[in-house]
């Protein structure tokens, strides 16, 4: 059963809506409502590719018709499994288009004329008002046989299905029978399966006895066996050859050069504690990414910039070619189909299909995941069926700047991406008690968590913060220590360069297979107590599949109930970065609002190896695309001054580029 069905015009205005239940009237004239969250969270954002937007309980599916820019949303519970949905919005779509059309282009192009400054034509009464219950006058009852229509389909195929179940239940139920005639007898069918299974097996190892080699024949000898056979000695003499070489030492005696390159520790009788952080400082800080500081006197990081200046696009590369000519590039098929699109012609889904295909592609192999380049394809394929180009250079022109500004809705933040303005406006709020702003870091394993929490912690050491370092990595070997030889440097290199930040950094740690909540939580306490700014939670690696982990970190975010959760990935990761960032987003907020009734998910990215890809940036967009948030650093270099800030044009003008 339904709950809400609209159609309104792109602009926000509702031409006609009907709610089925009390509870789902009210809640469409909230400002919670599905169709409201709808809007902003999918609509607006260039989210329009996905299958069914979820929000509260209910799954909320919508339909456009571009001509007359229509939006047709219907929204019923979740946890119902209507398979007329999509059927009925098509109906629905093609029946009001084809009753009210004259009234519709009217009330479009009045719209238009407001929006452009000139006088809406006057109705029929002398007024621009409109009477939509009067203009969609037996509407509802062509809604209502149409639903009807679909729902009684819809009963008569479960009736259909479960029919055949029933039957074979009765046989089973009846009592055994002594009478030959009921002795079950071999389906052919099993026996035929069963030989053409034993076909394919015999095939199969006539397949690996022909590829010869070693392991080829290796492989065909155990499946020919069917058991795992011992291998032999001469194998296994061989397999522990293959061990470590030793280091081969010289027969002389080192000299004195050779121990003092040797000597690395701190005391260093012919080094002065001068020259000694001098060289430090040379390994730990490049000087030549360092940040800046605005007029207020605030340490900013380096914007990311993009290599590529040219100004040019791959699409627009690929549409000033002759039609005739084979294009190198991954979307210069371009070039030649938007040839044939010329003249007044209104774009078809089969006009675009092959050039959204040519587009897919470009976007993969930009590492975007595939299936975020299929539903940003398919977003920018809804938003041009039905537009007419009036040219070459126009159609150019439209799928250039559609593409765009679908990937700048997209990579375009909802909230705001200056952490040091939500750190100083917390500290300094006059309503509350004064509480460290506390940064919780999560990942899977290996991607640059502790090395990246360092960079931001130098970051924040620059703007004349108080940081305390929480090790919560309470699993893995050495990853306390790892910490502390980090905030050892960070002491060393203080604000601008002075060796004097020692009390602005410190390492909260409580050793190894403690619990990482309670660490946590003590930390915060201390930090508290003792004057700290800010707190930066290192969290144990762990992969997105494993429950028992997941629900470990989901309680550590519960408890402490940090202002930032922020995912640090790789850029290296394509469709990896999809699951991780899903599974890892669902886990917190499933597991932290069963134990708090509060859901809590993650706030921001922060991408590690970015140096490694060049302008293959599709990681942001993907990552960006799965969250709807914003992605605050990235990473692209060993020293504590390798972060970056992203901006949206550089991004997209990476992805664009050929």
């Amino acid at each position: 059963m339904l709950d809400h069905c609209s159609i309104s015009h792109r602009g926000g205005v509702v031409l006609w809506s009907r709610s089925f239940t009390p509870e789902a009237s009210h809640v469409a004239s909230s400002a919670s409502s599905p169709v409201n969250s709808l809007i902003r969270e999918a609509l607006i954002e260039g989210r329009t590719a996905e299958q069914k937007f979820e929000k509260d309980g209910y799954a909320v599916k919508w339909t456009f018709f571009n001509d007359l820019e229509l939006i047709f949303v219907v929204a019923y519970q979740r946890i119902l499994q209507l398979t007329y949905v999509d059927d009925l919005l098509t109906a629905i779509k093609t029946l009001f288009i084809k009753l009210f059309e004259p009234f519709l282009a009217t009330f479009v192009a009045s719209l238009h004329a407001i929006n452009t400054g000139k006088s809406a034509p006057p109705s029929k009464n002398g007024n621009t008002s409109w009477n939509f219950a009067k203009a969609f006058d037996g509407w509802d009852g062509v809604f209502d046989k149409l639903l009807k229509g679909f729902e009684d389909k819809a009963a008569q195929e479960r009736k259909s299905r479960f029919r055949p179940q029933a039957r074979s239940i009765q046989v089973e139920s009846g009592s055994p029978s002594d009478d030959d005639s009921t002795v079950p007898t071999e389906s052919p069918d099993i026996t035929q399966d069963e030989q053409q299974i034993a076909r394919n097996v015999q095939a199969l190892k006539t397949r690996l006895r022909g590829r010869g080699g070693r392991q080829g024949g290796r492989a065909a000898s155990r499946v020919d066996s069917g058991t795992c056979e011992p291998v032999s000695e001469n194998e296994s003499s061989k397999r522990k050859s293959k061990t470590k070489t030793r280091r081969k030492w010289g027969d002389e005696v080192p000299t004195e050069s050779d121990m003092a390159s040797l000597d690395f520790s701190l005391d260093k009788s012919d080094a002065g504690v001068n020259g000694r952080l001098t060289n430090d400082l040379k390994s730990l800080v490049d000087s030549a990414s360092l940040g800046t500081r605005n007029k207020d006197g605030l340490y900013e990081v380096r914007d990311w910039d993009f290599g590529n200046k040219g100004d040019a696009s791959v699409i627009a590369k690929a549409l000033n070619q002759e039609a005739t000519q084979q294009s190198t590039s991954s979307l210069g098929a371009l070039g030649s189909l938007f040839a044939r699109l010329t003249g007044s012609k209104v774009l078809t889904e089969q006009d675009l299909k092959p050039v959204l295909e040519g587009m897919k592609q470009h976007l993969m192999k930009k590492n975007v995941a595939k299936e975020i380049a299929d539903k940003v394809c398919e977003g920018v394929g809804e938003g041009l069926v039905g537009r007419k180009v009036g040219g070459f250079q126009t159609t150019s022109n439209t799928v250039r700047s559609a593409l765009s500004a679908s990937l700048t809705r997209i990579l375009t933040p909802k909230t705001s991406t200056d952490l040091l303005l939500s750190i100083r406006t917390k500290l300094s709020s006059p309503s509350q008690k004064r509480v460290p702003y506390t940064i919780t870091f999560v990942g899977v394993n290996g991607v640059g968590k502790s090395t990246n929490l360092s960079k931001v912690c130098f970051w924040l050491i620059q703007n004349n913060l108080r940081v305390l370092i929480a090790a919560c990595d309470t699993f893995r070997s050495g990853a306390v220590e790892q910490l502390r030889v980090h905030v050892r440097n960070l002491g060393m290199l203080g604000v601008d360069g002075a060796t004097n930040s020692k009390g602005r950094v410190e390492l909260f740690e409580r050793g190894y297979g403690k619990d990482a909540a309670a660490i946590a939580k003590e930390a915060i306490g201390y930090a508290n107590e003792n004057g700290f700014d800010v707190v930066l939670i290192d969290t144990a690696g762990r992969m997105q599949d494993n429950e028992p982990l997941m629900r470990a970190l989901a309680k550590l975010v519960t408890v402490n109930n940090p202002d930032k959760v922020i995912f640090v990935g790789e850029a290296l990761v394509g469709n990896e970065a999809v699951d991780q960032l899903t599974k890892f987003d669902r886990a917190l907020r499933d597991f932290s609002s069963a134990s708090s009734g509060k859901s809590r998910g993650i706030d921001g990215m922060l991408v590690t190896k970015w140096d490694t890809v060049d302008d293959k940036v599709g990681a942001a967009l993907s990552m960006t695309y799965v969250t709807g948030q914003p992605i605050i650093f990235v990473g692209c270099g060993q020293t504590y001054t390798d972060l970056r800030q992203l901006r949206v044009d550089n991004v997209v003008q990476a992805i664009l580029s050929d």
